[in-house]
């Protein structure tokens, strides 16, 4: 009897995180649809065939590298070993886990938009997946934590407490996506005689059906990160929602009604609450949501026309920006003083957000530098006035129209 409640028990933890792998899996089709919504027309091929590669390196460097590297456990075993006692959970782990690591290049992947060349991307992005993400993964939440979390415990007096990724996953993103931009340049024609020149996207409904499968697998990122069923909280998934919400509303007037600020406002808002989700109000994941909402439209503006920063979709405020502020607030409004659960630190919070942009910032710029300076990083005029469609994959996204 006892062997079967245990089967029982493994296998809902299985099930549970396999479940969560899928919704987050999703969630890369929904970062693929953002993107050719957002970009040009001529770029729409590019980007659902540079997600799918991105996602297929990735498995390969995260299974061989990046999860061993995070986590100490590696599969070179037989099939036998791999299931273990307890019916395949760890496999099921990294098949989950993976789908946070592969969420770097699929970022970045909009940034770089519509001028970028496709291989040194992919190597770019084998190269975070395998390597750079999973050393921030394993000081955060793998096997190193304890080395790091043991000097934020005694010198701010809470260890980091990041849930569910807004700043080792989406700031990470956001912040090695930065380097990528500025080292690619603007898009031709976006910038003219010192004045910016909107460049119009392509397709409203991609874009809102993008963040539409997006909003919906965070639930799966959000909630499954407790990574067994017995941790499940309601409370994770109703803050979660009060989010996304606040996003919305607050990007709704604080872009005037623009779709593009409306959809991505949802996502600003899940990406400020996936640190604290655990810990919150939901009435603070209202705000925290609203807040990241603002930072975006605000952030996007000040990027695009400001510093002139070409980044198509807008994913260094909308990352970058808003994850470290996820990881900050979750140390403000996780505190009981604002109705939270308590168990984090302010100081702890900003320092360890911090120590993500600083992280990622030299990352990204060794490894974007090195590839520009080696074997180049953006397509020739030609190829970027035919676009990367037919300079790069030999085919419109809409080849009947061509014909015609």
């Amino acid at each position: 009897m006892e062997a079967t409640v245990q089967g029982l028990l493994n296998g809902g933890d299985v099930l549970f995180l396999m479940l969560g792998a899928v919704m987050v899996f999703a969630m890369h089709a929904g970062f693929a649809f953002l993107e050719v919504g957002t970009v040009t027309q001529k770029s729409q091929v590019n980007a659902f065939t540079k997600i799918l590669t991105d996602w297929s390196v990735s498995t390969v460097c995260y299974f061989l590298v990046g999860y061993p590297l995070a986590y100490g456990t590696h599969f070179f075993h037989n099939a036998n070993s791999l299931m273990g006692g307890n019916q395949g959970y760890e496999l099921v782990r990294f098949f989950f886990l993976l789908c946070f690591a592969a969420c770097i290049p699929a970022i970045i992947s909009g940034g770089i938009a519509e001028r970028a060349r496709f291989w040194p991307q992919v190597l770019a992005g084998a190269i975070f997946v395998g390597l750079t993400y999973p050393i921030f993964e394993s000081l955060i939440w793998g096997q190193h934590s304890g080395l790091l979390q043991d000097l934020f415990k005694k010198y701010c007096g809470a260890p980091f407490h990041d849930f569910a990724g807004s700043v080792v996953v989406h700031s990470m993103g956001g912040w090695l996506a930065l380097p990528a931009v500025i080292a690619l340049g603007a898009r031709r024609g976006r910038y003219r005689n010192g004045k910016s020149q909107a460049i119009p996207v392509s397709n409203i409904p991609f874009l809102a059906l993008g963040s539409w499968i997006l909003a919906v697998g965070w639930f799966g990122f959000n909630v499954m990160s407790s990574q067994q069923l017995s941790g499940i909280s309601g409370l994770v998934a109703v803050n979660s929602l009060m989010a996304m919400v606040g996003g919305v509303l607050f990007a709704l007037i604080a872009g005037r009604n623009d779709p593009g600020f409306v959809h991505n406002g949802a996502l600003a808002g899940l990406i400020a609450i996936c640190a604290g989700s655990d810990l919150v109000h939901p009435l603070a994941a209202f705000l925290m949501g609203g807040i990241g909402a603002l930072i975006f439209v605000y952030g996007f503006h000040w990027e695009q026309e400001k510093l002139r920063i070409d980044d198509v979709l807008g994913v260094w405020p909308l990352h970058g920006l808003i994850g470290t502020w996820g990881g900050i607030a979750a140390g403000i409004f996780g505190l009981p003083l604002f109705g939270g659960m308590g168990g984090v630190s302010f100081s702890a919070q900003l320092t360890g957000s911090l120590l993500a942009v600083v992280y990622a910032l030299i990352t990204g710029t060794v490894v974007y530098g090195l590839i520009r300076l080696t074997i180049g990083f953006r397509l020739s005029e030609d190829d970027e006035f035919k676009g990367p469609d037919l300079a790069i994959h030999n085919i419109h996204a809409y080849p009947e129209e061509q014909v015609k």
